[in-house]
């Protein structure tokens, strides 16, 4: 397998997006960062100070649970379908 270049996954990115991408809809009718204080305050992060890796967006997650819910998909399903999206496999 060849490594994706930055180019590969802009236009991967850009084809999904023509394809109709749910986040793209989402994202366009839900303000999603309305959530964020709340997602924030309930995940209650570390300040990061004493290292580790940095949590991901937390918003952004909450949309990947908002769209396997509606989709009724397991975690192992929705892990593959964001790696084979970004064309990670």
């Amino acid at each position: 397998m060849t490594q994706s270049g930055f180019f590969d996954v802009e236009e991967r990115l850009a084809r999904l997006s023509g394809l109709g991408d749910q986040l793209e809809a989402f994202s366009r009718t839900v303000d999603f960062e309305v959530f964020r204080p709340e997602l924030n305050k309930a995940l209650a992060y570390s300040d990061g100070s004493k290292g580790g890796r940095p949590p991901f967006d937390p918003v952004l997650m909450f949309k990947i649970l908002v769209i396997q819910t509606l989709n009724n998909l397991s975690d192992e399903r929705t892990e593959y379908l964001i790696c084979r999206s970004l064309h990670l496999i």
